[in-house]
């Protein structure tokens, strides 16, 4: 398959005949705010093929990379649904949010609410400047291996053919079939609290904002995903990738 990267940009013209008569594919470096179907109706505008879709999606706030499809090269998708992920990740502990990132308000946490918020089903409360760096590393780097994984409630796993966000957005009490998973590296990046980053590589379906949510209970004070960065799919990297911005400019100039 035809890949346009930030090595072969210069090629773009190459690309877009490849894409229009026997597919290609495209790395993209997704912005903040921007839905993974954003992506693709702007690729749609600069390139002007219809048929274009991605191999796995991000949530809006996170940013990284995408392996965009077009043209016939569609019918690939799926040889890319299943690769592992890399990600860079930084959690924010001492509160969660309901869709455990930054959607949603902070719920700052304490022994008086620890009970009833529903990403804290029992223990005991610890104050976050009870928690040594030596106890956080231990905790973060227990979930490397086989799990299963309870989704977020704001996904888009449906229930009865509803979105589940859709339903947690209502305050409806739900409750999602968890999902075997596996986190086959974890790397602690750095501690400052009350914000940890470390890099994680993961099986495809892995939620990092029920990671943060888990690691935020297990620590006994809570957490949400504060910012979310994907590196690699699979042997593809962010470093190859190019920016929605990058690609108009080159699209401008073909059209000159």
């Amino acid at each position: 398959m035809y890949f346009l990267t930030r090595n072969s940009i210069e090629k773009c013209s190459e690309w877009l005949s490849e894409a229009v008569t026997s597919g290609a594919a495209v790395l993209i470096d997704k912005d903040k705010n921007w839905t993974s179907f954003d992506v693709i109706a702007k690729l749609r505008r600069l390139t002007g093929i219809r048929k274009i879709g991605h191999t796995g999606t991000l949530d809006p706030l996170a940013t990284g990379l995408l392996i965009v499809c077009a043209g016939k090269a569609t019918k690939e998708i799926d040889k890319f649904k299943y690769d592992f992920k890399t990600y860079q990740a930084t959690i924010k502990i001492g509160v969660t949010t309901k869709s455990y990132d930054g959607e949603t308000e902070e719920i700052i946490l304490g022994s008086d609410n620890w009970e009833s918020v529903n990403s804290s089903p029992g223990g005991t409360f610890t104050k976050i400047e009870d928690l040594s760096d030596e106890i956080i590393t231990k905790i973060i780097l227990s979930f490397k291996g086989f799990s299963a994984q309870e989704p977020p409630l704001y996904s888009a796993k449906k229930i009865k053919g509803v979105p589940a966000y859709k339903l947690a957005r209502k305050d409806k009490q739900i409750k999602l079939e968890p999902k075997q998973i596996e986190i086959s590296e974890i790397q602690i990046k750095s501690i400052e609290i009350p914000f940890i980053s470390f890099k994680i590589v993961c099986s495809a379906g892995t939620y990092i904002r029920a990671l943060a949510r888990d690691i935020g209970i297990k620590l006994g004070c809570g957490a949400y995903l504060y910012e979310l960065r994907r590196t690699a799919i699979g042997n593809y990297q962010l470093e190859d990738a190019l920016t929605i911005d990058e690609l108009k400019y080159k699209f401008e100039d073909l059209r000159k």
